[in-house]
């Protein structure tokens, strides 16, 4: 930590010092500066639009040093030449220049520089007035953004329109949310958007660790106007970001600090000891009547007795034992901005410490609960040159140090819920022979190869460092020498991203108990795996990895209006990019070659009378990854947009329907992530020459082998872009002045999605061919409403809302003919659709099963097993009976609704979120009861008994209650495979809807901070997460299928932000 502390110091000082000698100017009392002998003495006031008087503006000469500052009431004197310019600046004013003319009282007005940004909406590449923005893009309010979580990529489901966001986990570090815009139209491995961050391509998790307060816009892509100039990266939608920059006047410094309490949103039931061995022993005794019993009256007797010896008969809350109820969070942000006329700075550091909700053994010298450190840094320096040139340089640092336990805080969840609560404590107090061991006596069955998800939480912990350094700089030259309007600008950023973790493991010293004399309430334990154990840590080191990525930009602008009615604006940008995997760090050679892009990109748009607009956008970019006839992709976009309200006509409208334009646009953009990260150069077999399946032998007894040569992809030269064919049709709409409508109608086609040909005649023997055989198509609608009503000076209140649905379906996709079976072609299917059987209901009893059609899936099917449908009528339920069932897993609709108000120095805002149009499953790996089951992908060396939930435990299909529509059906200690089919029967609604955020604030009165030097001190009450409503009730319905996991958290906070 203390090496983090000082790179924040070095960094700021660093930064301070660059820019001191140009700061704002000094301040002095209404002086008089004679700057040449024959000077005139200037007078006036400065005011702004609202014609309050602004103290503390920069009053200069220009051409020549020195200066005053205007008073309390706005008001300077100043010596200065009689044909001579005065500047006047203010922090978050437009300057303005002003010829003397032997004036001697020079009053002025400052406008704001809100009022210009306002009327801006950033674009790619660019900015354009918010008038003649014809695209689709979603912009948000920065202060939307901040909810209390060190991960800015929670705050955005609901929030804008056009983006699908979902949430899967709580875990820190593994938190980010999942988000698509206008949901998912490929098939391929990238569904993600384009993030760039002032101009830099960078991941989710860089996104994530944005603080919001130093963010400046936030927008989102989303039609080909606005995405075609990323040409072959634009397909899957672009986010922009940019951060704060410093502004002309004299320093400003902001600080927020957070502290928060975490915990899940929702407790997972569990039952308890007693009722799982009940059920347990029925689960064996209802497959099999001769069956053993696993547990005798006698312990369950004894299990049930509250003076028990709780080590010789446990009756574990594995819950309880290793995870706690809640943690505390803290979060800080320090930044400051201000400046001269010659250089402009926004400095700013923040610091955010996560903790899991794990317990952690005092017993051990380390902690193995999740400690998440995050630091950033950033610089932002604007110099202006000349009077036509400017340069701005960012330096920005993150650093993220996490400490945790060893496979994550997601094992240790699944670890608990499939754990036995009856066998075994999780460590024994020491017995007689065992009173000096220095190692602690965890507790296990059998051989000791049972989950103890203690012991695996406390045997040791894992280490990890992440740190991004980066460094952009720019020049920006105005060439009015030229011609009006035109300029050029060039730009160059570099970043390097580097990982490593290593995990420092024991190896647990498990016990059990041998004999117990109840009468001395004494027990002797037998050591299970002596020779194994380990008390000290071991050190493994794990992964490194490292990226380095430089970027290259040039672009030439030109914008200007003739006769006040023609606008005219024209954009041509060359951009290089290269970035490059270090290699050993889990690479093969071709993942250590560099990437590599090229293009030119353009926009040339045309405004008439502030009423007519029309735009033509191009990409034209180059990979590395195809043959030389495919390298390059030419990516163009058309837009026409009409804004009626500005027609004479429209007056008589005008005080319902303020302002009205439609728009129109339609474009091609690329993809050029299509197969798989590890997928490149498809023009080149993959060859490998020592293939030990491809092996062969020779000589007397076969001894002397040699390895063969194998084809594990084919060469395909034809190999190109996905293509995206995008449609948009929308209008915005003002209503009374106080309200906008903004909807937006499209349709995307998107062509030449990279597949495995499928060849029967080769099926099995041979690689598969890849080809751009693929199609899918999307469409839907996404809309906002805003409403905002200033009562007076001291009452408002602003009213939000979105909605957006996407649907995007399979059009063409390599799969056999089913001609028969129509019901199993993807085809005009969503793309996230799941395939299952119609579960009617559960068998009433055995006969029933004897008289149904045969449920083929290797079990013994009894009463109370899940009846599937027969499709096809063959009497047989087989795979050819899967049909579509439910809605897809990614959601189809998300929504979002909210409100701000504000009274005095009081404030309240209030937002919800929901989701519609999804469906998951209860996955019996997680949940069946008393079962020893297998995660997807996971070596398993331990035998694990699965948890009872509380609602299988009170509705289940039993001998006694023939319930054919029970929750859970017949029990079983095995995991039936006819029961653990994807079925309409476990299948969830995954719809809901949730109390996102609150936010209450006061600001302390001007009277009493004035002494202090502070502008505001502000203390407020905030939360996320606080509540939420669904049909689904057994963990929070955001997770999904991954309901055991590491859970969302809910979110209690308390801030306290000041500006000076």
């Amino acid at each position: 930590m203390r090496i983090h502390l000082l790179k924040l110091s070095v960094t700021f000082i660093m930064t301070l010092f660059y820019v001191s000698g140009f700061g704002a100017p000094e301040t002095k009392d209404e002086s008089n500066i004679n700057f040449v002998p024959d000077t005139i003495q200037v007078s006036g006031t400065v005011v702004d639009e609202d014609n309050v008087p602004l103290p503390g503006v920069t009053v200069t000469i220009i051409d020549l040093q020195g200066g005053v500052i205007t008073d309390i009431d706005g008001k300077y004197t100043i010596g200065a030449p009689s044909d001579g310019t005065i500047r006047f600046s203010y922090v978050g004013m437009e300057t303005q220049l002003i010829e003397i003319n032997n004036q001697r009282t020079i009053d002025v007005v400052l406008q704001s520089k809100l009022q210009e940004l306002e009327g801006l909406t950033v674009v790619a590449f660019g900015k354009q007035k918010k008038e003649s923005v014809i695209a689709s893009v979603t912009t948000v309010n920065p202060s939307e953004l901040r909810v209390p979580s060190s991960n800015l990529t929670t705050a955005m489901a609901g929030r804008m329109s056009g983006i699908i966001s979902y949430q899967r986990s709580g875990e820190p570090g593994q938190d980010n949310a999942e988000f698509f815009i206008r949901g998912v139209t490929t098939f391929g491995y990238n569904r993600s958007p384009l993030i760039l961050i002032d101009g830099i391509e960078l991941s989710t998790d860089d996104l994530a660790d944005l603080h919001p307060d130093d963010i400046a816009s936030f927008s989102i892509m989303k039609d080909a106007t606005a995405t075609s100039l990323y040409g072959a990266r634009g397909a899957n939608g672009v986010i922009l970001v940019t951060t704060k920059q410093g502004v002309e006047g004299v320093m400003k410094i902001n600080v927020r600090l957070e502290s928060s309490n975490s915990r899940p949103t929702q407790k997972i039931d569990f039952a308890d000891p007693l009722t799982y061995m009940r059920l347990h022993n029925e689960a064996v005794r209802t497959r099999d009547p001769l069956g053993i019993l696993p547990y005798s009256q006698l312990k369950i007797d004894q299990t049930a007795d509250p003076n028990r010896n709780k080590f010789a008969y446990p009756a574990n809350d594995w819950f309880g034992e290793t995870i706690k109820n809640s943690t505390t969070n803290t979060r800080l942000n320090f930044n400051l901005s201000g400046g001269g006329s010659i250089a402009r700075y926004y400095i700013s550091a923040s610091a955010s410490k996560d903790n899991g909700i794990l317990k952690v053994d005092n017993r051990n010298s380390y902690n193995s609960n999740i400690d998440l450190q995050q630091y950033l840094v950033r610089s932002n320096i604007d110099i202006t040159l000349s009077e036509t040139t400017e340069a701005t340089l960012r330096v920005h640092g993150t650093f993220d140090d996490y400490t945790g336990p060893i496979n994550g805080g997601t094992q240790v969840y699944r670890n608990v819920a499939r754990s036995n609560p009856v066998l075994f404590p999780a460590y024994y107090e020491p017995d007689e022979a065992n009173r000096f061991r220095q190692h602690i006596l965890y507790g296990n069955a059998g051989s000791g190869r049972f989950m103890n998800p203690y012991a695996d939480l406390t045997r040791g912990y894992k280490e990890s460092s992440k740190s991004l350094m980066l460094a952009q700089f720019q020049i920006q030259q105005d060439l009015k020498m030229i011609t009006e309007g035109l300029n050029f600008r060039i730009m160059a950023n570099t970043y390097r991203e580097s990982f490593f973790d290593v995990k420092r493991t024991s190896i647990p010293f498990y016990y059990k108990v041998e004999s117990f004399d109840r009468r001395a309430d004494e027990y002797v334990l037998e050591p299970l795996n002596s020779d194994e154990g380990r008390e000290y840590l071991d050190f493994e080191p794990s992964n490194k990895d490292l990226l380095s990525n430089f970027y290259a930009e040039s672009a030439i602008n030109y914008n200007r209006t003739f006769n006040d009615v023609h606008g005219v604006s024209g954009l041509l940008v060359g951009i290089a990019r290269q970035s490059l995997v270090a290699p050993g760090a889990g690479t093969d050679l071709q993942g250590s070659l560099p990437r590599r892009n090229l293009g030119l990109s353009g926009r040339f748009t045309y405004s008439f009378a502030d009423r007519y607009f029309a735009e033509f956008n191009f990409g034209y970019n180059g990979t590395e990854r195809f043959a030389a006839q495919e390298r390059f992709g030419f990516f163009p976009s058309y837009g026409a947009g009409w804004l009626v309200s500005n027609e004479d006509f429209w007056e008589p409208l005008s005080p319902v329907v303020n302002s009205l334009k439609l728009k129109a646009t339609y474009g091609l953009v690329g993809n050029d992530a299509i197969g798989s990260p590890a997928d490149r150069f498809f023009y080149l077999s993959n060859v490998s020459l020592n293939d030990p399946a491809r092996s062969y032998s020779w000589g007397t007894d076969g001894l002397v082998s040699v390895d063969g040569v194998s084809i594990g992809r084919y060469a395909n030269d034809l190999i190109t872009w996905e293509t995206a064919k995008k449609l948009n049709l929308g209008f915005e709409m003002g209503l009374f002045n106080t309200a906008t409508l903004i909807t937006d109608v499209f349709f995307e086609s998107r062509d030449n999605i990279l597949m495995d040909r499928i060849n029967l005649a080769t099926l099995g023997l041979q690689a598969s061919t890849k080809a751009n055989v693929g199609a899918a198509s999307s469409g839907g609608i996404d809309m906002s409403l805003d409403v905002e009503h200033f009562f007076n000076n001291d009452f408002w209140i602003i009213g939000r809302a979105n909605f957006t649905y996407a649907r995007g379906v399979f059009d063409r996709f390599e799969e056999p003919s089913y001609t028969e079976t129509p019901w199993l072609s993807r085809i005009g299917q969503p793309i996230t659709q799941q395939w299952g059987y119609l579960a009617e209901r559960l068998f009433i009893d055995d006969e029933e099963v004897h008289q149904s059609p045969q449920q083929l899936f290797g079990s013994v099917v009894r009463g109370g097993d899940i009846k599937y449908r027969d499709i096809n009528g063959d009497d047989k339920i087989t795979g050819l009976d899967r049909v579509p069932i439910g809605y897809p897993t990614t959601p189809e609709v998300i929504y979002g609704f909210g409100f701000s108000t504000g009274y005095k120095d009081f404030d309240l805002s209030m937002f919800f979120q929901g989701s519609a149009n999804s469906s998951f499953w209860i996955n019996q790996n997680f949940v069946a009861p008393f079962i020893d089951a297998t995660y997807n992908g996971e070596t398993k060396n331990f035998i694990g008994y699965n948890a009872l939930l509380q609602k299988v435990a009170d509705d289940y299909w039993s001998e006694t209650d023939r319930n054919a529509y029970a929750f859970w059906p017949r029990l079983s200690d095995n995991l039936e495979s006819n029961n653990n089919q994807q079925s309409t029967w476990l299948m969830q609604d995954g719809s809901f809807l949730r109390l996102k955020s609150f936010e209450a604030g006061y600001n302390l009165p001007q009277q009493w901070i004035d002494k202090y030097k502070m502008k505001q001190l502000r203390v407020y009450v905030s939360g996320t997460n606080l509540m939420h409503w669904s049909k689904f009730k057994l963990w929070d319905p955001e997770m999904g299928g991954n309901g055991l996991d590491y859970p969302v958290q809910r979110v209690f906070n308390f801030g306290l932000q000041v500006s000076f």
